[in-house]
């Protein structure tokens, strides 16, 4: 055991070498996290407008399917988004999931280790997610610019990862500057950013797509109005033409994925609670029926796009045993199976055969295509959710320490943590498998409709779940603000 804590000792040593954003010392004012999480919002819009110097038009965006919610931008130097902050996420709860990696997150020192491991980790997943893209044709030097510059193209190609490499750095400790000094996380706030942006696109983009009709959803009603008599849009095929290729679908699938998740996010079990020093006062813990977020949602689409890149790396150099990809889309095999819905136009047989690249897959294919999906976000979320409760400091016995380190007991039981252990335990894993399923459900049911702006049913799902909970946090620390012995109370300092 003292062999363990002291190796544990010095590979914490080893690790904090790296540089880290410094914790405040202080109470942080809500001002003062506004200003913070403002500052880093503009610095990120900056950076997705920054493009990569000498990269070549050709280039193709690997993440482009899942750009929704990797946040980032094409060919910008913040092209890898949250990516490499996910992966990491991802492999590092899998492996102290799996107890491969001995870590009792419970343990200050270990969770310093754990987040100190994860930002080494997010390093590495930044070279991994850059080399391969390079390697594999994908991320393309510009001749005219390296001849312009007398340089040849392998020091352009250096150029490019390096200029990539601190992009997925400045990401990290954007994110790391939010967590710390502002409200919420980096994560969530740039995945709201990129699809917010998406939304106000998808409502008044005018852009015309190849067959002549505008893209943004108020310019193609008023082209669809001006153009198409009323006796075609009243029939049956145009009803549905209006549905599909009108974007209505879309909207009332939109709206109502915003009314779910509001609905959703409000329901919570509630743990009855007494104050050990104020007799009679009683109130209740909040368990929330999502326990975990959406952030499992996160982790899949991640997982299903890390497959995807492999499989398209293998393809390109003519290894077609995962299946074969049209540009950046699966088309056939493994990968096929395993890529994700997006709307009408990849699981309803008629529409995803209108398109050149699938008109040979049969209805089977298709509607297994469709239900692996499914099977993924919801297993997945169940797994996921799972996973991150424990890893994120949110299990039964970290919850029993909240509650007695706030003075807090469970009335008609002992004030001891083993007895308000016993009380979460009956609460909290239920509610997170359920949480899991139900987080898992909505995000097949809003991938199948699609949404305006083609932000994806797991991308809006995702922003609306992230503003509902910043807007709680606000309002959180808005009543700290007002009586600061709440903080106390609560153990925020």
């Amino acid at each position: 055991m003292q062999e363990e804590q002291n190796f544990k000792s010095q590979l914490l040593n080893i690790l904090s070498i790296f540089p880290s954003v410094k914790k405040p010392d202080r109470h942080v004012h809500f001002r003062e996290k506004l200003k913070w999480t403002i500052g880093i919002l503009l610095l990120y819009f900056v950076l997705t407008n920054i493009p990569v110097f000498g990269l070549s038009e050709e280039s193709l965006d690997l993440f482009e399917m899942y750009r929704a919610f990797f946040a980032g931008a094409r060919n910008s130097i913040v092209l890898l988004g949250i990516g490499p902050i996910v992966t990491a996420s991802i492999v590092l709860q899998l492996l102290v999931g799996a107890r491969v990696i001995p870590l009792d997150l419970s343990n200050p020192e270990d969770q310093r280790l754990f987040q100190l491991t994860q930002k080494w980790l997010v390093v590495v997943m930044i070279i991994l997610e850059t080399l391969p893209q390079i390697w594999g044709g994908f991320l393309k030097p510009n001749p005219e610019v390296a001849s312009a510059l007398g340089i040849s193209l392998s020091t352009l190609t250096l150029l490019i990862f390096i200029q990539v490499f601190i992009g997925g750095l400045l990401i990290m400790f954007m994110d790391e500057v939010v967590s710390k000094w502002g409200i919420g996380s980096g994560v969530g706030l740039f995945i709201v950013a990129g699809i917010s942006q998406a939304i106000i696109t998808g409502f008044f983009n005018w852009e015309v797509d190849t067959h002549g009709i505008p893209i943004g959803l108020i310019p193609k009603w008023i082209y669809l109005a001006n153009t198409m008599g009323a006796s075609f849009l009243l029939s049956a095929r145009g009803i549905f033409f209006l549905l599909v290729q009108g974007g209505v679908l879309a909207l009332i699938t939109t709206i109502l994925i915003i009314l779910l998740v509001v609905y959703v996010e409000s329901v919570r079990v509630e743990i009855p609670i007494a104050h050990s020093a104020v007799r009679g006062a009683r109130g209740k813990f909040p368990v929330k029926l999502v326990y975990a977020s959406v952030l499992p949602m996160i982790l899949v689409r991640a997982l299903q796009a890390n497959v995807q890149m492999f499989g398209l790396l293998l393809y390109n150099r003519g290894i077609e045993i995962f299946g074969k990809f049209e540009g950046t889309r699966a088309v056939s095999g493994l990968v096929y199976y395993l890529s994700p819905i997006r709307g009408p136009y990849d699981w309803i047989p008629s529409l995803v055969r209108a398109q050149e690249y699938y008109a040979h897959l049969q209805d089977w294919q298709i509607y297994l295509h469709l239900f692996t999906d499914i099977f993924i976000l919801i297993a997945g979320g169940i797994v996921f959710a799972i996973f991150w409760v424990e890893t994120a400091n949110m299990g039964p016995d970290a919850v029993a320490r909240q509650i007695k380190r706030s003075g807090l007991q469970i009335p008609g039981f002992r004030r001891d943590i083993g007895a308000i252990e016993k009380i979460t335990r009956r609460y909290i894993p239920r509610v997170t498998v359920i949480g899991g399923f139900i987080i898992g459900l909505l995000t097949a049911l809003s991938s199948l409709l699609g949404t305006v702006g083609h932000t994806t049913g797991t991308g809006l799902l995702l922003t609306v779940s992230i503003v509902y909970r910043l807007y709680e946090q606000i309002a959180s620390e808005q009543v700290m603000e007002m009586y600061p012995f709440l903080r106390k109370f609560l153990g925020k300092e």
